[in-house]
């Protein structure tokens, strides 16, 4: 395991005169690459004395043997690096490269900004930087060292990294690279992410990168402790969509890391969270409303870097302008929410659904629509698609996350669909949320294909 921690001490050696000068910036960003060379000596010296060590991904001793090295090691490393009080609570989020480059930065800056002086003390932030990509992991920690040097240095912000000898393997193969394994790479990242985190602090938040926080969700979150004192728990959730927004005691992490290091191949991370939960005898689930932490819509202008050619934009199609998504029906951890609001073939997958159960798109600019299209089910052959609905119009956002304190009835699902174009002014202008609202129980799979927004003008 390495930590990174960049490092403020000069080598002593005068340079000489005809040498270029460096700024501050780039000496700090170069003692970063020295420290990273260092840390990737360090890892061959642990991988030459492990040589002799087989890992094989079979639900047996091996795997926790391997856990348990890799705890000691970290422990060792962490004890001599950091000599610093322990906090109440540490955020950990596990990162990988993708498209989008600006999630893991966006949640960074989000985590900050909603945090006051007074509750960054109380707060650790821990990430996992877990891909194998070197390029990618000496651009991340380079980026993150040159704007949150401040917490870095004061133990606030920890960036660790697994290296790929660490990870199981299955017949040879290592769970990364291997097709159709990408939630037991998941569940293998967070294992090591809980086990790091279990002497950091008194509880740990679990949330993910591209997600936005709700200010002061740290005074929020210590409220509803304090609120369950009297009662014993193993889990509170403050979020409903998959593993995001998940609250332990940092007791029970090294407990939870073996269990997912165990079992890794068996579930998606969300479902072993429940099973977890269930196994430490927490029957129901505690749902902490409101939510605080949603996940942010995807940057397309990343969705392919190789191309120089912007298409053009075709007029008669859907404009969809910026906004989140929100909802309070289950999400699987397969399809999410927001893929309803893309302009791709993706789309939102849940299931057995309530009356009065909502999925609401909330603009970051109120628009001025012209007309809005909904359409659920499959594609290929109709099913799933919500058999009574409505689509609402709302105006006049308050709150942090927005809601609109208004809404207006559109029109009504037919067969599962809905096409309205808006001609009266009083209702298509400054619209500020778009809500497809469930009008009866439903029993079985529901797949929201896509919602499609026409602005005025646009």
């Amino acid at each position: 395991m390495a930590t990174y921690q960049p490092t403020t001490e000069s080598s002593g050696t005068i340079p000489n005169t005809d040498m270029i000068w460096c700024s501050i910036r780039q000496c700090f960003i170069t003692s970063v690459g020295i420290m990273f060379l260092w840390l990737f000596i360090t890892l061959k010296d642990l991988k030459e004395d492990e040589a002799d060590r087989s890992v094989e991904a079979r639900y047996d001793s091996k795997n926790l043997r391997l856990l348990e090295d890799w705890q000691k090691i970290t422990f060792k490393y962490s004890e001599k690096i950091q000599k610093r009080r322990k906090t109440w609570l540490t955020v950990g989020i596990t990162s990988v490269s993708r498209r989008d480059p600006s999630g893991l930065f966006y949640t960074l800056a989000s985590l900050y900004e909603a945090s006051s002086p007074a509750e960054q003390r109380r707060l650790t932030v821990l990430v996992h930087l877990a891909d194998s990509d070197l390029i990618w992991l000496r651009e991340t920690v380079a980026h993150i060292s040159s704007h949150y040097s401040a917490q870095i240095l004061a133990g606030q912000l920890l960036l660790i990294h697994a290296p790929s000898e660490a990870y199981p393997t299955v017949d040879g193969i290592q769970n990364e690279t291997s097709p159709g394994q990408f939630h037991s790479k998941k569940n293998v990242d967070n294992a090591f992410l809980m086990s790091f985190a279990t002497k950091l602090s008194t509880y740990f938040l679990l949330i993910e990168d591209n997600v936005y926080c709700v200010p002061n969700f740290v005074t929020h979150i210590h409220a509803k402790v304090t609120a369950m004192k009297p009662k014993s728990w193993v889990l509170l959730e403050f979020s409903n969509m998959g593993s995001l927004g998940k609250l332990f005691h940092s007791r029970n992490l090294p407990l939870l890391a073996h269990f997912l290091l165990l079992f890794h191949r068996s579930k998606p991370l969300d479902r072993m969270i429940l099973h977890f939960r269930t196994l430490l005898v927490q029957e129901s689930p505690i749902i902490s409303r409101p939510f605080l932490f949603y996940h942010r819509l995807p940057d397309h202008r990343f969705d392919n870097k190789e191309s120089t050619v912007v298409p053009e934009k075709n007029i008669y199609g859907p404009d969809n302008p910026p906004g989140a998504v929100f909802t309070d029906m289950k999400v699987s951890g397969v399809h999410f929410p927001w893929e309803a609001y893309t302009m791709d073939e993706s789309f939102f997958w849940t299931y057995n659904v309530s009356t009065g159960n909502h999925l609401t798109v909330i603009l970051n600019h109120p628009a001025n629509l012209t007309r809005v299209q909904v359409v659920t089910g499959s594609i290929m052959n109709g099913q799933y698609i919500l058999v009574k609905g409505q689509v609402e119009l709302g105006y006049d956002p308050e709150g942090m996350p927005q809601y609109c304190t208004n809404f207006v009835l559109l029109g009504h699902l037919r067969q599962g669909q809905m096409d309205q174009e808006i001609f009266l002014k009083s209702i298509r202008n400054h619209v500020s949320c778009v809500r497809l609202v469930v009008n009866a129980d439903q029993v079985g799979g529901l797949i929201i294909r896509h919602i499609y927004l026409w602005e005025e003008n646009a």
